[in-house]
């Protein structure tokens, strides 16, 4: 039997008290970074072989079913507010398509075939990367799509939480996040999504700062997509350049990102 599928280690969940069920939620939810811990490795090895293919103009691609798949596109989708990046830097594609981010599709992660089609809808680019996330390693749409996308040269690796599974056995660089049995059993959205997410921010943090779109600790290529984004940049430029408040808010404002209003101040400077 699969580990993710595994008895719970605790019985009787309907007669615990609320208290009890939170308190062994959380015993079990301590287990998870730990077991990425483990994993760093795998993981550094799988970051450092993306970076110099995403500075040559490829693209980092998550592809999975349900939750897994679901974290993709969040882990993707935060990358360009987060770091000003194009939308198409990190994609995050889903087993039944767009439909599927709030509602099951059955049958879609069946489908051996569908994901290098849903790649290619983006175009192909010799130097992306395909991650396929699965938390149990067996689903087709993603053991298909990284096996498809390794035949045509594409770097490839995975994250699941179950050992030498499937899906593993097919990548470049297998990630094996193996956090034991859920708290409700085979209830994979819980300690197999944490360390899913968990791993997922690893890999796409360390992607943009190995990138350049980090300086110091400052996300300074964010959006100004909002007025708390806006009050965020002008005390990093205030921080920055010694700028009164409205000054600097008027510097952000003109020249678009943090990065752009250090530097012009700093040219103007001389």
């Amino acid at each position: 039997m699969k580990v993710t599928e595994s008895a719970s280690h605790y019985d009787n969940l309907d007669q615990m008290e609320v208290f009890d069920l939170l308190q062994n939620i959380n015993k079990e939810d301590q287990k998870v970074a730990l077991a990425v811990e483990k994993v760093i490795p795998t993981i550094a090895a799988l970051v450092e072989a993306i970076v110099p293919r995403m500075q040559q103009g490829g693209r980092l691609i998550y592809i999975g079913a349900g939750t897994s798949g679901r974290l993709g596109i969040l882990d993707a989708s935060e990358c360009p507010p987060t770091y000003g990046v194009p939308f198409d830097w990190v994609l995050g594609i889903i087993a039944g398509g767009d439909t599927a981010i709030r509602k099951a599709v059955e049958n879609a992660e069946d489908d051996y075939q569908q994901a290098w089609k849903d790649i290619l809808a983006y175009g192909f680019n010799e130097q992306d990367t395909v991650i396929g996330i699965a938390a149990s390693g067996t689903t087709p749409y993603v053991i298909g799509g990284v096996k498809i996308a390794k035949s045509n040269g594409l770097l490839t690796g995975s994250i699941t939480c179950n050992p030498d599974s499937p899906l593993s056995l097919e990548v470049d660089h297998a990630i094996e996040a193996v956090v034991g049995p859920e708290f409700v059993t085979g209830s994979t959205r819980m300690k197999a999504g944490t360390a899913q997410k968990l791993v997922l921010n690893m890999i796409s943090t360390s992607v943009m700062i190995k990138l350049g779109r980090v300086k110091g600790n400052k996300m300074v290529d964010m959006q100004l997509s909002n007025a708390k984004l806006v009050k965020r940049g002008t005390e990093m430029i205030m921080e920055a350049t010694g700028l009164d408040e409205d000054s600097a808010r008027k510097l952000l404002l003109s020249e678009g990102s943090v990065r752009n209003a250090t530097e012009y101040y700093y040219r103007q400077k001389g």
